[in-house]
């Protein structure tokens, strides 16, 4: 394994076991939301208004583990932007080396698209779909 996966592989488990720390629901900001009637049950459970009884179930906790993963790897993909814009700066000309930072910006990019959108798409079918 080069010396760069495994550096990735670190960041990656350490950014994973940050968001343990990270809270898995905002309380929410105005009581005026909860009672509302308009709004939508589930954001209120998103939201943590009392009464939704969502707070532990599996939803909840499905999307609290795929939003922690998503984060790191979209935050891995921001590393991997960088390390690409070093790269190039550093290539000093060589075509060869310019082209594989351009290539590993262009990955890194797709990715963070990629972690993006599926975030969307996550949070969109477990909480408005399923819940």
């Amino acid at each position: 394994m080069s010396k760069y996966a495994k550096i990735t592989i670190t960041i990656l488990l350490s950014l994973l076991g940050f968001s343990a720390f990270i809270p898995s629901q905002i309380a929410a900001a105005d009581d005026t939301i909860c009672d509302n009637p308009n709004v939508p049950n589930a954001t209120k459970a998103s939201l943590g208004c009392p009464g939704t009884g969502t707070a532990d179930k599996l939803p909840n906790v499905a999307i609290n583990i795929i939003n922690g993963i998503l984060a790191a790897l979209g935050i891995v993909a921001v590393i991997f932007v960088l390390y690409g814009g070093i790269s190039l700066i550093t290539s000093t000309g060589d075509p060869g080396k310019v082209k594989k930072a351009k290539d590993t910006i262009l990955y890194a990019l797709i990715g963070l698209i990629i972690c993006v959108l599926s975030y969307a798409i996550v949070n969109f079918v477990i909480l408005d779909i399923i819940a």
